[in-house]
């Protein structure tokens, strides 16, 4: 699917993806729609110089991401063990310039996560230990 949309241009790319009938087009659809929306703000709020009409898709790839581990009851009592496997898809858009010159705009997808948490709760809240005075 990132084949069908490397080097196309973003207009032509959403419409690529809005009509192929495979099964992960629609989360590459949003996931451009993303980094389109994104420019878009850049040109906006940030005050970047960005033309929409001429943006492009420069890269997206996809690399392996985690993988879960997980047990699936078997017969007598046994388990077998099989693995969820995840993906990092990342997008990248630029602009061409009028004499052919290429502007890195944006970059969607394979972001760090800003906090670690453990059981659902973010690392470093309910760690402080209430001392209790004994008389």
């Amino acid at each position: 699917m990132l084949d069908l949309i490397k080097g196309r241009r973003v207009e032509d790319a959403l419409n690529t993806l809005a009509f192929t009938k495979k099964g992960i087009a629609p989360t590459v659809h949003k996931l451009v729609r993303s980094a389109l929306e994104n420019a878009n703000y850049a040109g906006q709020e940030k005050g970047a110089d960005v033309d929409l009409d001429r943006l492009f898709v420069k890269n997206a790839i996809s690399n392996e991401g985690p993988r879960m581990k997980r047990i699936r009851p078997a017969p007598m009592g046994r388990a077998f063990r099989y693995q969820r496997r995840m993906t990092h898809i990342s997008v990248i858009l630029a602009e061409k310039n009028g004499e052919g010159k290429e502007a890195l705009v944006t970059k969607v997808g394979d972001e760090p996560k800003a906090g670690k948490t453990t059981k659902g709760k973010t690392a470093g809240k309910g760690t402080k230990k209430k001392s209790v005075a004994k008389k």
